[in-house]
């Protein structure tokens, strides 16, 4: 049995007192997508941030195809062991984060070879091709030489969308890509999102849409205070939510 792509055992993460992921345990198998939703607080994005190793956690296991995270020291002062497993696992897992993080003084072309080229050493010719056919696949491939403030907020998404996938990721992970754009823009991200979700690609994502999460996903987790309060495929969690917490959550997010 192949191993999951992305697999957290027991994770703990707290910042100072505040203690924000009080022991998870999440796995994203190959081809599918997982969705984590819950209120603001609820550790959604931190335990996104753990998996792809930008934050330290203080216990529990980290795993990418079967291979754990080396650790060293324990508790407050625990941080990876080996910089080449975390530098390599890192650009196996592309994250695409709710600001687009595109740089200003670069073409989106320039954007999205910017990795590939410098960080994985691959050829710059190759990687022009990749990067025109996924900013063509991500609706956007006649903004190649212009630069990002020329965009809206939904292209400059969808540009750093291209610059995910151009990194030939195992794992993309989204941390609510579309919440800092108005509701028509956000549809277009939706789209390329839905879009990569029925090519079988294994996607972790960190949502507030609601209809987004029943579309695309294969499991959804509900986070509530640091722990799961609940878990399985979306037509069980949004049709028939067992906890009062869920029911509650769902009956204010949830749109027809």
């Amino acid at each position: 049995m192949t191993a999951p792509v992305i697999e957290i055992r027991n994770l703990h993460k707290a910042y100072g007192d505040l203690e924000v992921l009080k022991g998870v345990d999440i796995s994203a198998p190959a081809g599918h997508v997982v969705s984590l939703i819950g209120s603001s607080g609820s550790g959604k994005s931190t335990l996104l941030r753990c998996a792809n190793l930008l934050e330290d956690s203080q216990q529990g296991d980290v795993l990418f195809c079967g291979e754990p995270v080396k650790w060293k020291g324990k508790g407050r002062t625990r941080h990876p062991a080996d910089r080449a497993q975390m530098i390599r696992i890192r650009t196996n897992l592309s994250m695409v984060f709710q600001q687009f993080n595109l740089w200003s003084h670069m073409t989106i072309l320039q954007n999205v070879m910017e990795a590939p080229v410098t960080v994985l050493k691959r050829d710059r010719a190759e990687v022009e091709a990749a990067g025109r056919m996924y900013l063509e696949k991500v609706g956007i491939g006649d903004k190649c030489d212009v630069y990002p403030a020329m965009l809206s907020g939904g292209q400059q998404q969808r540009a750093a969308i291209a610059r995910a996938l151009c990194m030939e990721p195992k794992a993309l992970l989204f941390d609510e890509p579309t919440s800092a754009l108005d509701p028509e823009l956000e549809q277009e991200v939706v789209k390329v999102i839905k879009d990569l979700a029925t090519e079988g690609r294994t996607m972790l994502v960190v949502t507030h849409d609601m209809r987004m999460a029943r579309d695309i996903s294969d499991h959804v987790v509900f986070l509530h205070q640091g722990l799961i309060e609940e878990q399985g495929p979306p037509e069980e969690l949004f049709t028939n939510p067992k906890s009062e917490r869920l029911q509650g959550f769902l009956s204010v997010t949830q749109t027809a």
